[in-house]
């Protein structure tokens, strides 16, 4: 399993009976948490003093209740120095609040993936080349910043205006407001088709694609459905010496070694390489355990 254990701004405390207990920066929140299926003691000192608590409706959703949570706040995450281009801060910031269907903004597990491509990428900066990367369904831009701070241009793409916006403020707070990303809000896979019909070429491509959504227009995205042709769509985006395709999901269908199958079928043909997937996972400070958060899968030419 990838872990992201360098974190010192956030930490899962501990997890129980579908919660997990989490500490942000300076404030605890208890949110509702799918795998967490099994029914160990609540003895934590949080679980009974949180300043956030999303309670999930058995009718679906759910809502917030607060105890002197700010409606804003912020937390840092330190890349491995060597990860950051010169005259780039290894340290990313992001802007946290809380907002509909539990989240705050940030999925702290996917350090785990940021500490792996942006190593790529500065070690192929620091040998001279020009990175272009491409990350969709961007959301709030913790991918984006993690390789911006590793010295490429990055494409920053989400269907949503607000998370868009919300991105650039993370770009802000982490002195990369001068860096070069392309903010753009538009429908991943149309922009795709239009990326292959300009002819344009990315030496990294990054997607975190939900289960469920719908783009600025309306447009409806099924994983099941959508997934295969986008992925067959970016492969071909990809440059002649690209540096990887990193794969996330959290869709309980999507496991790893589906996610191996798609880049073995659609990058490893094109561009050779080999594909590694696995759970990404948090350490669990209360239990010692890993709580398992998704799946990632990531091809790279070297392996």
């Amino acid at each position: 399993m990838w872990t992201a254990d360098r974190w010192k701004d956030y930490e899962v405390l501990d997890c129980a009976e579908g919660e997990k207990l989490e500490r942000w920066g300076d404030w605890t929140l208890i949110r509702p948490d799918p795998q967490v299926i099994w029914s160990t003691p609540k003895t934590a000192p949080g679980w009974r003093r949180w300043h956030g608590h999303y309670h999930r409706s058995a009718k679906g959703g759910g809502e917030w209740e607060f105890s002197g949570l700010p409606q804003q706040w912020e937390i840092s995450y330190d890349l491995p120095e060597k990860c950051a281009a010169a005259g780039k801060s290894s340290r990313l910031t992001f802007r946290l609040k809380p907002f509909s269907f539990k989240h705050t903004g940030l999925f702290p597990e996917q350090a785990a993936n940021w500490n792996w491509f942006s190593g790529l990428i500065s070690d192929a900066v620091r040998q001279g080349r020009e990175i272009r990367v491409l990350n969709l369904f961007a959301y709030t831009g913790g991918a984006t910043l993690a390789a911006a701070a590793a010295g490429a241009a990055v494409t920053h793409v989400d269907a949503s205006k607000g998370m868009v916006g919300w991105a650039k403020e993370n770009a802000a707070a982490s002195g990369l407001e001068d860096a070069p990303i392309r903010w753009l809000v538009d429908d991943c896979g149309k922009f795709v088709q239009r990326e292959i019909r300009r002819g344009n070429r990315y030496d990294a491509i990054i997607m975190d694609p939900p289960s469920y959504g719908r783009g600025p227009k309306g447009e409806i995205w099924k994983i099941e459905d959508a997934i295969w042709p986008l992925v067959k769509d970016c492969a071909s985006l990809l440059s002649e010496d690209p540096l990887f395709f990193l794969i996330n999901s959290y869709t309980t269908g999507l496991q790893a070694g589906v996610l191996t199958y798609l880049l073995g079928s659609t990058v490893v043909p094109l561009r050779g390489g080999s594909v590694h997937s696995d759970e990404v996972g948090l350490p669990v400070s209360g239990s010692g355990l890993i709580l398992p958060c998704g799946a990632g899968g990531r091809w790279s030419r070297k392996g």
